[in-house]
């Protein structure tokens, strides 16, 4: 059996009532929906990529460090969906991430589909509780559980070392999907 890709795993965790959603609101149908939601994910994962290979190493790190933590996963199932970026305040580091990439990436997405850049941006936000919620999975499954790698004792919130030795951009391409 093989992994499923990151855009699938968003997809899933999205929903067909959610695709509907989107799909109206783009005024598509939902294989033109499926099509956009692939292009944001792909969008997003690549600005977590750019940031984890910039000054924002660190706060990827940590970002990734506490998605993995089970007792500090920002959300649960789609039942978060929906507030906007204001509402992704309790989403933690990782949200603050996203949210931080969210704006360029509404902007790529727009000019790839030519969709509004106002209406790409509102399937981002509603994107980002999704994403959020997949990127808690993968990252607690390949860092082996909660606070895997971590030093003994060390204090809350200290980011594990990656795992099996794997730097920065080896984890998030195993948990992206894209490098292995």
């Amino acid at each position: 059996m093989s992994e499923s890709s990151f855009e699938d795993d968003v997809l899933h965790e999205l929903g067909d009532d959610r695709l509907q959603e989107i799909a109206g609101l783009l005024d598509t149908d939902a294989s033109g929906a499926r099509e956009t939601v692939g292009t944001t994910v792909g969008a997003l994962a690549g600005g977590l990529q750019e940031r984890a290979d910039g000054d924002g190493a660190d706060e990827v790190r940590q970002a990734f460090a506490e998605v993995a933590e089970p007792q500090s996963a920002p959300l649960q199932g789609v039942a978060s969906l929906g507030g906007g970026l204001g509402g992704l305040l309790g989403g933690g580091m990782m949200a603050g991430v996203l949210a931080k990439v969210s704006k360029p990436v509404a902007n790529a997405v727009a000019k790839k589909t030519g969709f509004p850049p106002a209406t790409v941006n509102r399937v981002v936000e509603m994107l980002i509780p999704v994403v959020l919620t997949v990127l808690a999975r993968r990252a607690g499954a390949k860092a082996g559980g909660p606070r895997a790698g971590a030093a003994p004792g060390a204090a809350p919130g200290t980011p594990p070392a990656p795992a099996s030795g794997l730097d920065l951009g080896e984890l998030l391409g195993q948990v992206l999907g894209g490098r292995k």
